[in-house]
């Protein structure tokens, strides 16, 4: 059955820009009530002023999700609204760097907050969820839970562990048929984010061309709580690129690795910066990143692009085991 929206209670964290922006104002034109929370309290109150003008009630609560004991108080804000219908475990941060120069306490803060932090919501939140008899989960993942990410080694770690983490928490409820784990799995994303990371390549980073509408991401998001599913994927390269790493594991990510490299001889040299690792987004916030140019880049190119990329990883395997074949005749 659909689950009607109106009036249904749904937290969502890391909602002060971006992903969970869109994904504030998706819920509100929906009429649902809605609970924000983010470690940035100003940005909070401006996506709250957008959400109240659809006509539904909104509460704001800055939280680090990296503190449990903080995320469990947003649970009791959450209740004074009725019984939790939805949580969107959205927040995410990220490092860019070689694994040896970026400093140990970069790569434990991301893994902290992607992967720990989404533990937290899920804990926090899993046992008003077993006494409602019902609820919906929706983890924030990403392409880079297929596949690996070089040049962002703990953000690698931290989305393949959260896949596993979701994996594992479906099958301990899966008794209970109204209480539903559901992974979203988007590409590159245009938003503010790729701006905001740390940065210890010391060159720009940009949102490749072909990146996704933040606003797609919500509405996928939408329609999984209409219609609750385990996985999925948003926009085709996150399809293809899970096919090829699947085939080809080890090529797929020095591909990706080769890439990443080609792409920081081409860009300008920039200061390294720890980011929004240790404290909030600063301005410039909103939905959208600053390279919009991403998204104008013709999809079928990048389609095009990949599924030859595709095409080589499957006649690569195919020749790999065929002269396996022939060498054990």
């Amino acid at each position: 059955m659909k689950k009607n929206l109106h009036e249904s209670v749904v937290v969502i964290m890391g909602a002060s820009s971006g992903i969970g922006e869109a994904t504030a104002l998706a819920f509100a034109r929906r009429g649902a009530r809605l609970v924000l929370a983010a470690r940035n309290a100003a940005a909070l109150q401006a996506v709250a002023k957008a959400c109240r003008e659809e006509g539904v009630d909104v509460l704001v609560h800055p939280t680090d999700v990296t503190k449990a004991d903080k995320v469990k108080e947003l649970v009791d804000v959450a209740l004074s609204l009725g019984e939790i219908d939805v949580w969107v475990s959205n927040a995410g941060v990220g490092a860019v760097g070689a694994f040896e120069e970026t400093p140990i306490e970069a790569h434990q803060r991301v893994i902290e907050t992607n992967l720990i932090g989404h533990i937290n919501d899920a804990h926090a939140i899993m046992p008003v969820f077993r006494t409602q008899g019902h609820g919906i989960f929706v983890n924030m993942i990403s392409l880079g839970g297929f596949a690996a990410t070089p040049y962002a080694a703990a953000y690698s770690a931290s989305k393949f562990g959260l896949k596993g983490f979701a994996e594992a928490l479906r099958a301990e409820v899966a008794e209970v048929p109204d209480i539903h784990i559901c992974d979203i799995y988007p590409a590159f994303v245009d938003t503010p984010g790729m701006s905001h990371g740390a940065n210890y390549i010391g060159k720009e980073i940009s949102t490749p061309p072909g990146a996704s509408d933040a606003r797609a991401v919500a509405d996928a998001i939408v329609k999984v709580v209409e219609q609750p599913k385990d996985t999925t994927t948003v926009g085709s390269i996150t399809d293809l690129v899970r096919v090829g790493h699947f085939l080809a594991p080890a090529l797929t990510s020095r591909a990706m690795a080769w890439l990443m490299r080609r792409s920081f001889e081409k860009s300008d040299r920039v200061n390294r910066t720890s980011g929004n690792l240790y404290r909030p987004s600063q301005p410039p916030l909103g939905i959208d990143g600053p390279h919009p140019q991403s998204r104008t880049f013709p999809l079928i190119s990048t389609g095009v692009a990949a599924t030859a990329f595709m095409v080589g990883l499957v006649m690569g395997a195919t020749a790999r085991s065929g002269s396996n074949d022939r060498r054990y005749r």
